[in-house]
């Protein structure tokens, strides 16, 4: 059995290991020392996990599993990519746990991790197109745009509904917060043109949203 192989059976949770009650003693008494019903710090938790424990891998894996999807989500198309994405995620997390140095917090060096996952997928997917740098006017910065008073469901599908190459601007620029220099540099575009796609992304969106505004005030949407 390869190591992605039982890994991706751990993380899925097909093939989980037998309950205690099926298992020796001994075994059973293992476990629950490596399982105790207290929260893990961080430190034992990486601890564990780089000690081989996949009781500690499946811990680490269920504190940070529904966060990560939420970041693959909005990357990915369907549920199906990004379900991927985030299988692809983790198992580089438990290869390159060793080198993580533990000066910044677990959970941000995984969402690195992920995102660099969904650009992995993206450029395997769709070849980014490049539009010229003055076709889509940079002049929303200063226009509010406020997400709070919609649900993460309907933000999802409007950004899911994105063109690929507006999604990826859109969410590398304004939820993990790169300047379009570096969006530029990870996608292979001009940093003109990562700015020229996020207005264009933002325009999309706010289209959308008052769209969606006009269907709570008067029913209808379309």
């Amino acid at each position: 059995m390869s190591a992605i192989g039982g890994l991706r059976r751990l993380l899925t949770g097909d093939g989980e290991p037998p309950r205690a009650a099926a298992e020796p003693a001994a075994s059973s008494a293992a476990v629950r020392q490596l399982t105790p019903t207290f929260p893990l710090s961080e430190t034992e938790l990486i601890d564990g996990c780089l000690a081989g424990s996949r009781a500690m891998q499946k811990q680490l894996y269920e504190r940070f599993a529904g966060r990560m999807m939420a970041v693959c989500l909005r990357y990915a198309q369907t549920t199906f990519e990004a379900e991927d994405v985030l299988q692809e995620g983790f198992v580089t997390v438990f290869s390159k746990l060793g080198s993580f140095r533990r000066e910044c917090p677990l959970e941000f060096w995984i969402r690195r991790i992920m995102v660099n996952a969904a650009l992995r997928q993206h450029r395997r997917n769709t070849t980014l197109v490049a539009m010229s740098e003055g076709e889509y006017p940079v002049d929303l910065q200063d226009e509010e745009f406020t997400l709070s008073n919609y649900a993460f469901e309907e933000l999802l599908t409007m950004v899911q509904d994105l063109a690929p190459r507006y999604r990826m601007v859109f969410n590398l620029f304004a939820i993990e917060g790169y300047g379009h220099k570096e969006i530029g540099e990870l996608l292979g575009i001009s940093e003109g043109t990562s700015k020229s796609q996020y207005a264009r992304a933002r325009a999309i969106l706010k289209t959308k949203l008052e769209r969606l505004d006009a269907h709570r005030t008067n029913g209808t949407f379309r």
